[in-house]
Order: structure tokens, then C-alpha cells, then sequence
């Protein structure tokens, strides 16, 4: 897995990090059942907490073509050999697909663990952001039951932007600084009826820190990656 985000020695870094990260390894999110099953699909990643178990089935012919397919039931979450600790379980309920290992979709959630850990060591601001941006997916519910020591990066980067437009009650006011831009990172702070109040552009991927005003209605970025409050430093 690849992180085309970053700039100058933060893609040589991010590189090497995530071809470290190839195979997944039980940091500390408990015993893992003795055989793990097929391998986690993108669909496992993508089949999140909001999926409830009511999900209308795929037979309903009132159910959408977009529906999401009915989940496993939390008291048939049971792996082919062995057993799932609590957190484990605590993480699948809602998260299994009918027909799917759930050892399968455990493997997404140690990987997303593992991902972290690494990141972390090599660079903490790094983690955030890839959390920020969603470069690395379902972060929440991971940390939440898996790997609770990266608690404190995902509220860090509860409180960041990443790349786009964010307005109305997304929008808060202070002073940010960029993380890992790219030579095209550019961005603009709008207020009332689109009058530009701030705006600006970095041809050379130095970091840059932009404040964000009470009087702004919208901001925007490209190319930046992600945003941090300022004095936020880990």
C-alpha cells in the first residue's frame, strides 16, 4: 500500500513504512482466533458500525440495490477454531456480512492497528493526517476495540480537515498548520456571500499555517492533505 500524499523524504518514508506492514500482527487487541480464515476483502473494510443488523435482505423486494446485506447476528460471531476475546466480538458485532469469515473482517481491523503502530513511530503528525484524510479507513472503530493506546490520534484528528471544502458547523475557527503537502498545495477561506478573506499557495511543500476566522463560512484545500489545529503537537 502506497501513500502518494506525501512529499519530498515523507514519501520515501511512508514507503518503506507500509511495505513493513504487509503482514498483520496482534498489537495488544488480544488473542486472535486460531485459524484466520480467508483473506479480509474490501468490502470488510468498507462495512462499517452504521450498517445496522436490520439491514432489509437481499430477498426483501422492498430493499434498495444499494442496500447493505444482512450482518451476522453477535451471538452466531464465532470463529472456525478458537475464540474471539471480548473486544474482538465487541468490534465485529455489526460488521460481518452473511456468508463472511469473521475472522476475515477482525484481519481489516489488526491490519488498520498495525498500520498505526508503525506510522506512529515514524512520524506521529504523519498518523494523524492519514487518519484525517482517510488514507487509513474505519481508524475509530479499530483504536476503539483493538489497539486503544492510539486513543489520542484519533481525537487529535477529530479536530483536523483533510483535503476538500468543509463549511457550516464543520467549520471552526483558529489557526492550522498543513501536514505533508505536496508543491501543489493550495487553499482559500471564504466568508459571507463568497468574499475571499484568505488565500494562498505553497510551489515548494513547506508546511504553512492558515487561520481560520470567526467571520469565515467555508474552507477549501487541495494538494495539502490535512490540516491540524496549531499547538496541537502529540
Amino acid at each position: 500500500m502506497r501513500y502518494p500524499f506525501l512529499a519530498g523524504a515523507a514519501v520515501v518514508v511512508m514507503t518503506a513504512a507500509l511495505a513493513a506492514c504487509g503482514s498483520s500482527s496482534d498489537d495488544g487487541g488480544g488473542q486472535k482466533p486460531a485459524a484466520a480464515g480467508p483473506a479480509a476483502s474490501s468490502g470488510a473494510a468498507s462495512s462499517g458500525p452504521e450498517a445496522g443488523s436490520g439491514s432489509p435482505s437481499a430477498t426483501d423486494p422492498k430493499a434498495s440495490a444499494t442496500s447493505e446485506p444482512p450482518k451476522v447476528p453477535a451471538a452466531e460471531l464465532t470463529p472456525a477454531t478458537g475464540t474471539f476475546t471480548k473486544k474482538q466480538k465487541e468490534y465485529l458485532v455489526d460488521r460481518v456480512p452473511r456468508g463472511m469469515d469473521p475472522a476475515a473482517v477482525l484481519q481489516t481491523g489488526q491490519e488498520t492497528c498495525d498500520r498505526l503502530t508503525y506510522l506512529v513511530k515514524v512520524d506521529r503528525e504523519t498518523a494523524v493526517g492519514a487518519i484525517i484524510s482517510g488514507e487509513i479507513a474505519d481508524a475509530k472503530p479499530a483504536v476503539e476495540h483493538l489497539c486503544v493506546q492510539h486513543e489520542e490520534l484519533v481525537e487529535r484528528a477529530s479536530g483536523g480537515y483533510a483535503d476538500g471544502t468543509h463549511e457550516g458547523k464543520a467549520l471552526r475557527a483558529g489557526r492550522y498548520r498543513d501536514v505533508s503537502p505536496t508543491k501543489a498545495c493550495s487553499w482559500q477561506v471564504t466568508g459571507a456571500n463568497g468574499k475571499n478573506l484568505v488565500s494562498g499557495s505553497s510551489d515548494d511543500g513547506r508546511r504553512t499555517v492558515v487561520t481560520i476566522p470567526e467571520a469565515a463560512r467555508a474552507f477549501t484545500s487541495t494538494g495539502c492533505y490535512a490540516w491540524l489545529p496549531e499547538g496541537d503537537n502529540g
